[in-house]
Order: C-alpha cells, then sequence, then structure tokens
C-alpha cells in the first residue's frame, strides 16, 4: 500500500516523517500489557494495584451536591475563560487558612485551570523561546519540559538523589546552561519520591532566582496532603512571590481527578502571562464545578481525612516492605513511597537478577501480582502508592497481609 502524502507532513516535534513508525513501548503501556498478562496467566487471582497515582475513592458526597446544585443553575451554561469569582476567592482563602500565606489578590494573584497538567503545557508559551533552557528535576512529571522542547528549548534535569533527601543540587548546573535557563519546576510533596522540601530549601531556590533572574514554578500538586504539622507553600516563603507561582489541584487532596481544575497563584505578572496564554487555548473550566470545588476548598478537613487515610496505609506498607528487607521509610506527605529495587529475589528454587527497576516491577507483577511503578532516571527505585483499592480499613488491613504474604515466598537481595 502507498504510503499516505499525510506521513510527510508531521512536525519534528512528534517524530516528523518517522511518526507512528517507531517500536519503543512507554513504561505505562508495558505495565499494563503485563498486568493482562499476569491476569490471563492467573484467573481468579487478585491483582493488587500500587501503581496508580489517583485517589481511590470518589469525590465527597457534600461535594457531589455541590456540582448538581450548580449544574442546574442557569447563569452557569456559558464558557467561563478566566472567570470564576467564587473559585478565585475560595483559592485565595484556602492559600491562608491552610498555608499561612496571607494578603492574595483573587483578581490579579488567581487564575484557575483545568488541572495542573493543562497549565504546566501552557505556561511554557509564556516564556520559553528556541534556544532557552528550563530546569527541571528527575524523575518527575514531564509536562513541562516536553512543551519546551516543542516550542525549540532544551531541558536540563536535576538528579534527584537520596543522599540529598531527593532534592536537586542548585550547584551542579552547568554556567552555561544556567546563563540560558529561565525556569526552575520543582514539585514538593513529590512525586515519584514522596519527598518534602524545607523552608531552609525554598529559601535557598528564592536566592537562586534572584541571583540568575530565574521564574520558580512549584508544582504543589500534593502540598495539603501532609501527615502531620501543616502544608508548606513555596510562596510563604519571604521572596518567593518575586520570582514565581505555586500551581494546586483538586485531584490529589479531593478526590476529583475527573473534575479537572486547580489554580495557578503567585507573582501578579506570571499569572496574567499565563491568563492571556490560557484565554488563547481553552474557554475556561464549566462554572459549576467551579463553583463546587470552591465550597470545597472552604471544607479543608475533606483533605484532613484524606490525608489521615493515605498516612494509616503508608504505616502499614512502610512495615510490610521493611520486614521483607526493603528499607523502606515513610515520607511526610503525598501518597508515594520510593524504594529502591533489590538486586536479585529467589523464588520456587529460582533466582532472579534485576537490571534496572523496570525488570523488578515487570516481575512483580508476573511473579506476584502487584503493580508498582519502575524509575530508573537517577537510580532504580519503584514507586508504590497507597491509592490501592480498599473498601474500609479493615479492607486495608487484608490487602496488606495479601502483600505481605505474597512477598513472603521470596528472599529478596539489596
Amino acid at each position: 500500500m502507498t504510503e499516505s502524502y499525510i506521513q510527510n507532513l508531521f512536525a519534528e516535534r512528534i517524530g516528523g516523517k518517522g511518526y507512528g513508525k517507531g517500536t519503543e513501548i512507554y513504561k505505562f503501556e508495558k505495565i499494563k500489557r503485563a498486568k493482562r498478562a499476569a491476569l490471563a496467566a492467573q484467573p481468579g487471582v487478585e491483582l493488587i494495584d500500587m501503581g496508580v497515582g489517583e485517589p481511590d475513592e470518589m469525590a465527597f458526597s457534600q461535594c457531589v451536591d455541590a456540582l448538581c446544585k450548580s449544574a442546574a443553575n442557569p447563569n452557569n451554561r456559558g464558557y467561563a475563560d478566566n472567570g470564576g469569582t467564587a473559585y478565585k476567592q475560595a483559592a485565595s482563602r484556602w492559600m491562608e487558612k491552610v498555608c499561612g500565606v496571607g494578603g492574595i489578590n483573587p483578581e490579579t494573584q488567581v487564575v484557575h485551570s483545568i488541572g495542573s497538567k493543562a497549565a504546566l503545557s501552557i505556561l511554557p508559551a509564556c516564556f520559553i523561546n528556541p534556544g532557552d533552557v528550563a530546569l527541571m528535576t528527575t524523575p518527575g512529571y514531564p509536562v513541562f519540559g516536553t512543551h519546551s522542547k516543542y516550542l525549540g528549548g532544551e531541558v536540563f534535569n536535576l538528579p534527584l538523589l537520596e543522599k540529598n533527601q531527593f532534592l536537586p543540587d542548585l550547584s551542579s548546573i552547568p554556567a552555561d546552561k544556567l546563563k540560558r535557563a529561565k525556569t526552575l519546576v520543582l514539585n514538593y510533596p513529590n512525586n515519584p519520591t514522596g519527598a518534602s522540601a524545607t523552608p531552609e530549601f525554598f529559601s535557598k531556590v528564592v536566592a537562586f532566582a534572584k541571583q540568575h533572574n530565574l521564574i520558580v514554578i512549584h508544582d504543589a500538586a500534593y502540598a495539603a496532603l501532609v501527615f502531620e504539622g501543616k502544608p508548606l507553600s513555596f510562596l510563604a516563603t519571604p521572596g518567593a512571590m518575586d520570582v514565581g507561582i505555586e500551581l494546586h489541584s483538586m485531584s490529589k487532596g479531593f478526590n476529583m481527578t475527573g473534575w479537572r481544575l486547580g489554580f495557578v497563584v503567585g507573582n501578579p505578572l506570571i499569572v496574567k502571562a499565563y491568563a492571556d496564554v490560557k484565554d488563547n487555548t481553552d474557554s475556561g473550566q464549566f462554572l459549576a464545578i467551579q463553583q463546587a470545588c470552591a465550597e470545597a476548598l472552604d471544607q479543608p478537613q475533606i483533605t484532613q481525612k484524606i490525608a489521615a487515610k493515605y498516612g494509616r496505609r503508608m504505616d502499614g506498607l512502610v512495615a510490610v516492605l521493611n520486614k521483607h528487607g526493603f528499607g523502606a521509610a515513610k515520607p511526610k506527605g503525598s501518597f508515594f513511597l520510593y524504594v529502591r529495587t533489590p538486586r536479585s529475589a529467589i523464588k520456587d528454587g529460582q533466582s532472579t537478577t534485576f537490571a534496572n527497576a523496570e525488570s523488578f516491577s515487570q516481575w512483580m507483577i508476573t511473579q506476584n501480582l502487584i503493580s508498582t511503578v519502575p524509575w530508573d532516571d537517577a537510580g532504580a527505585y519503584v514507586r508504590f502508592s497507597v491509592t490501592f483499592i480498599a473498601k474500609n480499613e479493615a479492607d486495608e488491613r487484608r490487602v496488606l497481609n495479601e502483600i505481605d504474604r505474597r512477598l513472603g515466598d521470596s528472599r529478596f537481595e539489596f
């Protein structure tokens, strides 16, 4: 069959003439295929999915009720654009009440986003020209970097290492990269490491940004999911409002992944630039969703209940993994547990050596029907998520006991 002329028209940023012809399989697709194969090979055995990066429950009933009420209001039928006063005002109140960041003007310092992913895809268009450098951490969420490359920019990755408490070493950036850098993207509590930043680290970031004329974008999607104390906002740092913004999300802390809503807050000039590009990108999220989420933001006890559940599950998972030699440590927030992979495992008298985290993760699915996410970007680690499906506390204990039983069939060497 003659190849279509369309094959020659794809942009180089997505592969050009070779688009669609590659044979490389994305790791999450590999995980999906391995799960299907394992279930087919062991029908009737429960798959324990600890790779899912989203809450296992739906939104609280009062949030759903508020959505239904707002959806029935004919005044909400039109385009939202960058509007939605109720949500912006609620976001400002939430920042002060929960994060201790007061004085935020909801009209000039807050704009909603259709989730953090949408904001991270829009923001590069505000700042990145061909040849500019975006500083990012690895492992991490790649969207800002992907779009920076689409625009002709370059990404310089800062590895998150255990010896540095999974905080980036800003002094390691080469001078030629730093000279061309415009943005520094951070994410704490961190996906996938679960690590939390400190006030001291954020103070260094502010000073570093001012010294090198950088814009700081802090992806705080997991900010409210902390197991002790109050959430730490980058914007609570003296001087942070001069250099950056913060992205917040309804997805993780309010069980609203499918609702697709968050907000960008901080430096008014950066927020204005985001709003201008966004205005030419989307027509805003449904006003009923914004109004329902505004009511949710005024009930921070919702997030506290969710965080308590994940903290309880994390305690149980850490205990199980440590029983089998993994050396896990409970993070201060998020729902991710990031652990170094073993070198090998012996099961049923057969020894398996793991070349990397991906090979261990595939083995865990095939042999134990336990799904995790592998990361080989800065050492061999796997990410466990405590968002596994469980109906109640008793069911949580059952799942954790089952993980313990399955891992007990093997002896791991680290």
